[in-house]
């Protein structure tokens, strides 16, 4: 920049040509950073490098510009194109600092294992070894949400082969153990109304739903299971208005599908059910004897007694204890 002389001095008329540096730019990026406004400050260091591209401390600034709102693959980017160049050890810091907000613990904990490697005392000592002791604890507790999330499927399924197999007394047991055990898993509530519905204490499962439509009015297990309980209990007005949200609702998710056919089939809308089940992906639903028992009772009301049948066998075949109940259609 060009310097003011005692010439110039007194000649206040003449303009000096300004010309501004990466110095500048960058200068007046960490101000806006200052005053949190990110996104001035990253055209101002951007500007900076511009002007010194091979500055890496203007680098690092625009990396810590990126964690600060968030984009933490482009402030990586950044600090691993840094290190290609220079033996910048903060930037093992920053890399692990954000590695660990994108969750990625492995990365997270590799770079901050460098940065001690590299330099055990350095000015990112305390912050590093804090972020190792972090990174420890989210550890454990990952394992410890692993193992829940194994010992949950493990009663899902149990729940799930009762539940298809109408044995109800045994679903019941295990869900009372789910609602303990599980308290915020969803649909095990909705689960456990229909096996009271089916063990013969229908107002406590109408009351129970009603009050978990409270909270989910748009609950596609409780619209369902609100549709058959008031089917079977002969309350068509207000099965009229939990079915009818069913029929318009077309699922991304084969479960849903599924439900939303049986539920179709169980309350006399056949035709309806027979168009839901056609829709299925019948290799990823084999293990469910409702596919098998459903859609044979809605093709049989619509007349299609031989595609019944064909259903009904194939189910035997795939599920040989079908073979001791009768068919879906026998008190038809």
């Amino acid at each position: 920049m060009q310097q003011v002389t005692s010439k110039t001095k007194g000649k206040q008329n003449n303009v000096l040509p300004f010309i501004p540096e990466g110095d500048f730019y960058f200068t007046k990026g960490i101000e806006a950073f200052q005053k949190r406004k990110f996104d001035s400050a990253v055209k101002w260091v951007k500007k900076a490098i511009d002007h010194k591209p091979d500055e890496t401390l203007y680098q690092c600034q625009l990396s810590i510009i990126y964690t600060e709102i968030g984009a933490y693959h482009a402030a990586n980017d950044l600090l691993m194109n840094i290190l290609k160049v220079s033996e910048n050890v903060d930037c093992y810091y920053l890399i692990a600092n954000n590695f660990a907000h994108l969750g990625l613990l492995n990365d997270a904990k590799k770079y901050a294992h460098l940065y001690m490697e590299k330099d055990p005392n350095g000015d990112f000592k305390e912050e590093v070894l804090h972020l190792l002791e972090l990174l420890e604890i989210e550890e454990d507790l990952e394992d410890e949400e692993l193992e829940e999330e194994d010992e949950l499927l493990i009663y899902q399924e149990t729940v799930f082969y009762h539940m298809e197999h109408h044995e109800w007394e045994k679903a019941m047991h295990i869900l009372e153990e789910m609602l303990v055990l599980f308290p915020n898993q969803p649909n095990i509530k909705h689960e456990y109304a229909e096996t009271l519905f089916f063990l013969g204490y229908e107002q406590r499962a109408v009351h129970m739903e009603l009050e978990e439509m409270e909270s989910n009015p748009t609950s596609l297990y409780g619209c369902s299971n609100l549709a058959i309980f008031n089917y079977y209990l002969g309350q068509m007005e207000a099965y009229n208005f939990y079915i009818e949200p069913l029929l318009k609702v077309y699922p991304i998710h084969e479960q849903q599908k599924l439900r939303i056919a049986v539920t179709l089939a169980r309350t006399g809308q056949y035709a309806a059910a027979v168009d839901r089940f056609k829709m299925l992906k019948k290799d990823k639903l084999n293990g469910h004897l409702s596919y098998f028992r459903f859609y044979a009772l809605a093709s049989y009301h619509i007349g299609d007694h031989e595609k019944a049948m064909s259903i009904w066998r194939e189910g035997c075949k795939k599920h040989p204890e079908l073979k001791n109940e009768n068919t879906p259609w026998h008190e038809c």
